[in-house]
């Protein structure tokens, strides 16, 4: 007859194996519905380089065309802004997987104009995408994540840009209205849940009201879009549900 400590042993190494396979196979049958799902580890991170700029660029145009817009500008606007001199070289990062860039992310410097007349140092980012086969894989979230946690590692207090909450709040993100923080040019009873923040440095925010600025060098105009996409294979521009400008 078997000792009760024999008996437990074999009753542990069974439910171990019987819950190892589970999770074999409810990892498989995942994977095999969602063949693009992102494995742990599968990618990498780094800054982005002179070469990667024309890549870069071709995957921004492939994430935003006719998401926003008829077409798209954000690979222009990563065009521009590598040369503006609020760019900041240290926190612009690509991921990469198997070889191929599938990600991108990258900060400027801005200010709050405070209501006591001072002007306080933030971040604002963007572009920032991921290659459309893979979105909604996780990798969005890992990139984002860690750019984050970069940003903060550099000293920077806050970050403050347009976006969803439904997914930017899963990274720390919240209205900027909650810190008192205003959106330029945008009348005090219009929605600005587009309108979001996230401290890098608790409490960086106490106390301060006033409005952000979007740096100008987001700004372009439509005609050097056209100019620069000509340089682009062609891809037809759609008028869809949900797009905010025309």
């Amino acid at each position: 007859m078997p000792s009760v400590t024999t008996v437990t042993l074999v009753t542990f190494v069974t439910l171990v194996t019987t819950v190892t396979l589970v999770n074999a196979l409810a990892t498989n049958l995942y994977k095999s519905h969602n063949p693009h799902a992102m494995e742990k580890h599968d990618f990498t991170i780094r800054h982005e380089e002179e070469k990667d700029h024309s890549k870069v660029e071709y995957l921004i145009r492939e994430s935003f065309w006719n998401v926003y817009r008829p077409g798209c500008s954000e690979h222009y606007v990563m065009h521009v802004l590598r040369d503006d001199p609020a760019f900041v070289k240290e926190l612009d990062f690509v991921m990469e997987k198997d070889g191929e860039l599938i990600g991108q992310n990258m900060f400027m410097k801005t200010v709050i104009e405070a209501d006591d007349g001072s002007t306080v140092p933030v971040l604002t980012m963007g572009p920032i995408c991921i290659t459309p086969p893979l979105k909604r894989k996780g990798y969005g979230k890992a990139l984002l994540d860690y750019c984050l946690a970069k940003a903060a590692e550099a000293g920077y207090g806050a970050v403050l840009f347009e976006g969803n909450i439904g997914f930017y709040g899963n990274c720390g993100f919240t209205y900027a209205s909650r810190f008192g923080i205003r959106y330029h040019d945008l009348p005090e009873d219009a929605d600005s849940s587009f309108f979001l923040c996230r401290e890098l440095k608790p409490g960086y925010l106490d106390g301060i009201t006033g409005v952000y600025r979007t740096p100008k060098g987001y700004y372009v105009d439509d005609k050097d879009v056209e100019q620069f996409d000509k340089a682009f294979p062609y891809k037809e521009k759609l008028k869809l549900p949900g797009q905010i400008f025309s």
